[in-house]
């Protein structure tokens, strides 16, 4: 266990003309957040050096040409590139995608071989990505794919975690989508993750219907009653603590989520949406169900404050102190089921 060693934070830069890099050194700007952690930042020095000197920052950086040379109580920036970037703030610019998918490559590497202990990712335009090599609708999709397990979008706060059954999916596709394989797993990850990554003994899970009124007898659609409800009482019956499924309309609004440890929605926008209305600013998105943490700022890339130093660095902050807290609690998770007998020994 890394007990008292620094925690190595691996940062992928993000879309270079949004205000990942902005918030990044807001972040480190305070020489008390490396006494928590050790960041490593995958872009160029000559990269960095231009974004201090636009935003007038006194950020130290140190540029070394490999992560194994990753020097504790220094910001580090590890050398992804050499060759200088034309940046445009707010614009949106298929080579700067590209940038940003060196910088994420090459901070998955080093999570794969360990020489960073989690990856937090700055904001990219899932448009600008987009290419014959990758062709992932976003990072957990291609984090799914890199690295082991089964990745659920997991949005987390202090006072809310909701996991989705369906991402990055067309709404009209969503319904289909939906199987009883896909609420087993989903639910599944969900449960692991509350219990090894959040400390949660016997969590409860609330999962959203898919129908408005969760379908009221089937009159506005039979999903819920052949698909969900069929597939809760088989999950409940092997001992998990999930109900549901849950009207959403009135869900979140009657404060019913404060009851649960986890909810599920059954797409996108039916669990983002009322994260981001209670918890923006304080959110993280993390992929749970994965071998490696990894954590993100809950927003995108702001172009349209993009370079203008105002953007708000408290979501990567949290998004950080998560992926710590995290790491630190999967290590004791993993430590104590190695040794059940430690736990009670003094």
């Amino acid at each position: 266990m890394k007990k008292d060693e620094k925690i190595i934070v691996g940062i992928s830069i993000g879309d270079l003309n949004g205000i990942g890099a902005e918030i990044i050194i807001k972040t480190y700007e305070d020489p008390r957040s490396l006494e928590l952690n050790t960041p490593v930042i995958f872009a160029s020095a000559k990269t960095m050096q231009f974004f201090k000197n636009h935003f007038s920052s006194k950020i130290n950086f140190f540029n070394i040409d490999s992560v194994e040379k990753v020097a504790h109580g220094k910001v580090n920036v590890v050398e992804v590139w050499s060759e200088p970037v034309k940046i445009q703030f707010g614009i949106e610019d298929k080579k700067i995608g590209e940038y940003a998918i060196k910088s994420l490559e090459a901070a998955t590497e080093a999570l794969k071989e360990g020489a960073i202990d989690v990856l937090v990712t700055a904001p990219i335009n899932k448009h600008n990505i987009q290419s014959e090599k990758f062709n992932f609708p976003g990072h957990t999709d291609y984090l799914a794919k890199a690295l082991n397990g089964k990745s659920l979008m997991f949005m987390v706060s202090d006072e809310l975690r909701v996991g989705l059954l369906t991402d990055h999916v067309p709404l009209k596709d969503a319904s289909n989508a939906i199987t009883e394989g896909l609420v087993k797993e989903k639910i599944t990850t969900v449960t692991k993750s509350l219990i090894q990554d959040f400390g949660i003994r016997k969590p409860k899970i609330a999962v959203l219907a898919i129908n408005p009124h969760a379908g009221d007898n089937g009159v506005i659609g039979n999903e819920d009653d052949t698909i969900l409800k069929p597939t809760l009482e088989k999950i409940k019956a092997d001992g998990t603590l999930v109900y549901g499924p849950y009207s959403a309309d009135s869900f979140f609004g009657s404060n019913t989520y404060k009851n649960f440890d986890a909810i599920i929605a059954s797409y996108h926008d039916q669990g983002l949406i009322p994260f981001k209305t209670i918890a923006f600013g304080k959110g993280v998105n993390y992929t749970a169900g994965l071998d490696k943490v990894r954590t993100s700022p809950d927003h995108g890339t702001a172009y349209e404050i993009a370079g203008k130093g105002i953007a708000d660095e408290s979501s990567m902050k949290q998004a950080i102190y998560m992926a710590i807290e995290i790491f630190r609690q999967r290590e004791s998770y993993n430590y104590y089921s190695k040794n059940p007998l430690k736990k009670g020994s003094r």
